[in-house]
């Protein structure tokens, strides 16, 4: 297992999988954000699945002996990691592919100079590694299948079995290109993966350039703001435009504290500064998709608003304990599923009128359906802004007044008369009025750190 930081993503708008610095894919899961992986090593060890293609001289022993750099090709999601040897040079890309009816993991191992001895292992335990699966050749393919579940790789290195884990070692000299392309599938249908490897990097990186090139922020630091960007549209799900806020699970707060959560869905408090982060950047599309994919998780009753929703708008997020992984660094347990989907968080509310309000501000089209669904939600906050709730912080015991929840809850009423003085919405401005100068007046008179200068966290506690 590698440091956090030494972690690089992949993604492709569905999918998303983590690579080290010596080039260990230590996290996959298939085929979408939410799926269990079929790789783990990143929550537990080797054994839990890992796809290692990395020079031999990386055993801990000769650690120090290659030299490792890499970066991602400018404007796109294509890593190249370069590996130096005391006897030649070898360049490792990675990408999943864009483009396809599935997700298809791609590397392509590339010799620059001199002759390196390659190391592969192909670990394969589906269901967040719990599953060992039937490996086998089909004609000249390698398989994993396991229930649903399949995995086909195409590679002229011939693999073989050690145990349950598959390895090969080749030699790769200057000019020489060896690649490899594993690609999921349902178990029920397998379908041959494509064997050009060169082609599926040079297509996924030729569209994450055109879509680079749309990008209109010209300010201070582009660079950083358009890798920032690109990381956001990986972490979109393009079938429904939800976007994850992250592509983990249960990495801790903490090392060896408990938590330790699944961040692979749909926060409605991200929505606000992800619209914003694209409509800065030129990403109008994009950020639409975003706001229509949060109306439509949030329609129906006003009283279930939830704070999170699954990528497709599921609500049901059921949170269980995979005890057989150990955790990043022995930080358990690892939890798929987020029991928060289910808490009372008032400060989404405003969250949700915030980003129909930056919406607007930023000139995209008027929706009746989102302001129909605003006011009713308003209707709702209105009875519910005084009670106590989970809070941003998600807490996992008795509500409390959270001074962040009013202040948001204050935010809605805000923007909605905002709606209505600047862009010509219809509502009960004066009574919306009198509610925000109601709360400001509780907030403020809640002000137990008045000592200090500042609020605290909740009323009445100092």
């Amino acid at each position: 297992m590698s440091r956090l930081e030494d972690y690089a993503l992949l993604g492709d708008r569905r999918t998303a999988a983590l690579v080290s610095r010596s080039g260990s894919i230590d996290w996959w899961c298939s085929p979408r954000f939410d799926a269990p992986s079929c790789f783990a090593a990143l929550l537990g060890t080797a054994d839990h699945g890992r796809f290692l293609i990395a020079p031999n001289d990386t055993t801990p022993s000769d650690a120090g002996t290659v030299q490792t750099t890499r970066h991602y090709l400018p404007g796109t999601m294509v890593l190249e990691t370069e590996h130096e040897t005391p006897i030649g040079r070898v360049r490792v890309i990675d990408c999943l592919a864009l483009g396809h009816s599935r997700p298809l993991l791609v590397r392509l191992v590339e010799g620059l100079e001199g002759t390196v001895d390659m190391t592969v292992e192909l670990i394969v335990r589906f269901d967040y590694g719990s599953i060992v699966p039937w490996v086998r050749r089909v004609d000249d393919r390698w398989h994993a299948i396991a229930g649903p579940e399949g995995l086909e790789l195409f590679t002229p290195v011939q693999l073989h079995g050690h145990g349950k884990t598959s390895t090969a070692h080749f030699t790769v000299a200057k000019g020489e290109q060896v690649p490899f392309v594993l690609g999921w599938f349902p178990s029920s249908a397998p379908r041959r993966v494509p064997d050009d490897a060169a082609a599926l990097v040079d297509d996924t990186a030729s569209h994450w350039r055109r879509w680079s090139a749309r990008c209109q922020y010209s300010g201070e630091w582009r660079e950083p703001v358009l890798r920032s960007l690109l990381t956001l549209e990986a972490l979109t799900f393009e079938a429904t435009g939800g976007i994850v806020a992250a592509p983990t699970t249960s990495l801790p707060e903490t090392i060896g504290g408990s938590r330790n959560w699944d961040y692979r869905y749909c926060w409605v408090r991200d929505a606000t500064l992800t619209l914003e982060a694209f409509l800065i950047g030129g990403y109008d599309h994009e950020a639409l998709r975003w706001r229509e994919w949060l109306l439509r998780a949030a329609a129906g009753d006003p009283e279930t608003l939830q704070t999170m929703y699954g990528v497709g708008g599921e609500r049901r997020l059921t949170e269980i304990e995979l005890d057989w992984l150990p955790g990043y660094e022995g930080s358990g347990p690892v939890r798929t599923g987020n029991g928060a989907h289910s808490q009372l968080q008032l400060d989404v509310y405003g969250e949700l009128l915030d980003v129909l309000w930056q919406a607007t501000r930023a000139g995209t089209p008027p929706s009746t359906n989102a302001w129909s669904l605003a006011t009713l939600l308003l209707e709702v906050l209105e009875r519910r802004w005084r009670e106590p709730d989970e809070g941003i912080w998600e807490v996992r015991g008795p509500r409390r007044h959270f001074t962040h929840s009013k202040v948001l809850c204050w935010v809605a009423f805000d923007r909605a008369i905002a709606m209505v003085e600047h862009a010509g919405y219809e509502g009960p401005v004066e009574r919306w009025r009198e509610v925000r100068a109601e709360i400001h007046s509780e907030v403020c008179a809640k002000r137990d750190g008045e000592e200090l200068g500042a609020f605290t966290q909740c009323f009445g506690v100092s």
